[in-house]
C-alpha cells in the first residue's frame, strides 16, 4: 500500500505535529496577552493575531484527524477537504475586510502577510483531501507543506505580535 494513501502510516507524524502545534498555539496566547494593549492600538493586528491562531490550530486539527484510529480514508479525505476550504475562505474573507496598513501597501509585503498564508496552507490541505479521496496526485504528502507553511507563516506573525510591535 502506498504511504500517501494510508493514513495509518501517518500516526507518528500526526502525534509530533499535534504536540508542536498545540505548544505554538499556547505560546501565541501568551504573546497576545503580553502585548494585548499594544496590539489593539493597530487596526490590522487583531486580525493578524486571529490569523496566527488559525494558522497554528489548522495543523493541530489536521494532526488529530490523522491519528483517529480506524477512520475510513474517505472520511479523512472529506474532512481535510472541508477544513482546507472552510479555513481558506474564512482567512481570505477576513483579510479582505481589514484595511491595509502602511507596511502592507507594497505588493510583496501584502503577499507574504495576507495572501500566501491561506493559499499555501489551506490550498495544500484541500489538495491533500481531494487527492486522498481520488487516491491519485499525492494524497497525504500534501499535508506536509500545509503544516510547514502554517508553522512558518504563524511564526512570522507571532514575531510581529511579540517583537516588532514594540519597535
Amino acid at each position: 500500500m502506498v504511504t500517501a494513501y494510508a493514513p495509518g502510516h501517518w500516526v507518528e507524524f500526526g502525534v509530533a505535529t499535534a504536540g508542536a502545534a498545540a505548544a505554538l498555539a499556547g505560546l501565541l496566547v501568551v504573546a497576545i496577552s503580553i502585548n494585548l494593549e499594544r496590539i489593539l492600538q493597530f487596526p490590522v493586528l487583531p486580525h493578524r493575531a486571529a490569523q496566527t491562531l488559525i494558522l497554528f490550530t489548522l495543523p493541530l486539527v489536521t494532526a488529530l484527524l490523522l491519528i483517529v484510529p480506524g477512520q475510513p480514508d474517505a472520511a479523512l479525505g472529506s474532512e481535510l477537504l472541508v477544513i482546507g476550504l472552510a479555513a481558506g475562505t474564512f482567512l481570505m474573507v477576513g483579510d479582505a475586510r481589514v484595511p491595509l496598513s502602511e507596511e502592507e501597501r507594497p505588493l510583496a509585503t501584502r503577499l507574504v502577510s495576507r495572501t500566501l498564508p491561506p493559499v499555501v496552507t489551506c490550498g495544500s490541505l484541500t489538495v491533500a483531501g481531494a487527492t486522498l479521496l481520488a487516491r491519485a496526485g499525492g494524497g497525504l504528502y500534501w499535508v506536509v507543506p500545509a503544516v510547514l507553511a502554517s508553522i512558518v507563516f504563524g511564526l512570522i506573525n507571532a514575531w510581529v505580535l511579540l517583537i516588532e510591535i514594540l519597535r
